[in-house]
């Protein structure tokens, strides 16, 4: 492991830094309450107002189970009484659709692409749109799918993005106000298109388009769909998700790349500040907090780089806006929890957890193995003290928050779990192969 110490003048820098907000809560502070896009509101993880369960099962603190048709493994969004899920939904021969929640779908199925709003009291589906419905342009692999992005809203618009198949905006009420295709994504061999979702901060919309054919970054006007900016990119293949932060009365779009980890004006598309990338078949989403972004990679070798904005200028390589860097047990498919200063890693996909002092790089505990998970895909989250970690045969570990290891649930259902969890108010909502979970107290 290499790990370099900021020195104590960079503490002081970094006290002293205004906190870091993130996509939709420039627009409306509302957004705090609810889960607004992937990652929650800070696109963190965190959730500073819900109050979840600490237990459940499938016979205590299920307030609904709703099944959702077809497959994807988007996360639920949240925002009023509504919550959104997208999902592809294939279609027989006979025009019957079919469920084969952990199987390979046949490309040569047409898929409906559909987004459900759904009522957070009842479970019931308010009301479904299909986007488009037409043959996926190649294969899947077998852990993949063609609704891997999840929805974003800011409560008066919501937005689903299909990738290949198009971004889609509607108001609340399922009326289209417009989309927009970018073309056929070319990924290498049958991985399946990435799942990357678009930010939203006030009237921008920042989609990635990373592949094996001309990649770029776009910016588009969210109430119309038009181009503000578009920026070429020598990356291919990345999944990680955009991050919007704000530095010294500067909106900025964070990128992860196998070649350049990147800046963004969000204004402009001018890039702000670069550095060399995480290598093949970046996933994890960048998280942010006072004045430090972290961006990790975990497929062939592991990576991370805690980047002081401060400091990030040009090409940040060997500068001082690296605060520290991490060579081993990073995730390959898990983001980042980032809560109150307090970094958390999984290693790989696996239920081996790792946990930080973001600002120094310092390790509170590493390598802890988190008894009862094995492979985990789903992103932690965290509220009130409370961390929790989903793995893919449906078990859900809550442990403390801090810097010590205590275990204080855990909770079995009958469903397997991509998707990361949402929570807003006392509830936590988990969109499994099959059904999606409201989990609340009794």
């Amino acid at each position: 492991m290499t790990l370099t110490r900021l020195c104590a003048a960079g503490l002081t820098a970094l006290m002293g830094a205004a906190r870091l907000s993130s996509a939709l809560l420039a627009a409306d502070p509302v957004a705090e309450r609810f889960w607004p896009q992937w990652r929650g509101p800070y696109a963190s993880g965190l959730s500073r107002s819900a109050d979840p369960p600490v237990e459940w099962s499938e016979t205590k603190n299920i307030r609904w189970k709703t099944e959702i048709p077809g497959r994807g493994s988007a996360s639920p969004v949240v925002w009023g009484e509504r919550l959104f899920v997208v999902t592809a939904i294939p279609i027989g021969a006979s025009g019957a659709t079919s469920h084969d929640p952990r199987g390979q779908d046949r490309p040569r199925d047409v898929h409906r692409f559909t987004i459900l709003a759904i009522d957070r009291r009842t479970g019931r589906v308010v009301w479904e749109r299909t986007a488009r419905e037409q043959r996926p342009r190649a294969p899947s692999m077998r852990d993949g799918t063609w609704a891997s992005s999840s929805a974003v809203t800011d409560g008066r618009r919501v937005f689903a993005f299909f990738e290949s198949s198009g971004l889609y905006s509607y108001d609340m009420d399922g009326t289209l106000l417009w989309q927009k295709q970018f073309g056929d994504k070319n990924m290498f061999g049958e991985v399946g298109e990435s799942g990357s979702t678009p930010v939203l901060y006030g009237n921008h919309l920042v989609v990635v388009w990373d592949h094996q054919g001309t990649s770029f970054i776009v910016a588009l006007n969210a109430s119309t769909g038009q181009e503000i900016w578009r920026a070429e990119r020598q990356d291919v293949d990345s999944w990680g998700t955009p991050l919007v932060v704000e530095h010294d009365g500067r909106a900025e779009v964070v990128t992860t790349g196998d070649k350049r980890v990147r800046s963004y004006d969000l204004e402009t598309g001018r890039l702000v500040w670069e550095h060399g990338g995480l290598g093949m078949n970046p996933i994890p989403s960048p998280v942010a907090e006072d004045g430090m972004v972290f961006v990790t990679a975990g497929f062939r070798s592991s990576t991370l780089l805690a980047i002081r904005l401060a400091d990030a200028k040009g090409n940040i390589a060997g500068s001082k806006a690296i605060a520290w860097t991490l060579d081993r047990d990073t995730p390959y498919v898990p983001s980042p929890l980032l809560y109150d200063g307090v970094l958390y890693l999984l290693k790989s996909n696996a239920g081996i957890l790792s946990v930080f002092d973001a600002r120094s790089g310092r390790p509170h505990y590493q390598l802890q193995r988190l008894t009862g998970l094995a492979e985990v895909y789903s992103s932690p989250v965290a509220a009130q003290g409370r961390v929790y970690i989903t793995s893919r045969d449906g078990t859900t570990l809550v442990i403390r928050h801090g810097s010590r290891f205590e275990v204080l649930a855990t909770n079995s259902l009958d469903d397997g779990f991509d998707a990361s969890p949402a929570l807003v108010d006392h509830e936590l909502y988990l969109r499994g192969n099959r059904y999606l979970y409201c989990i609340a107290a009794s």
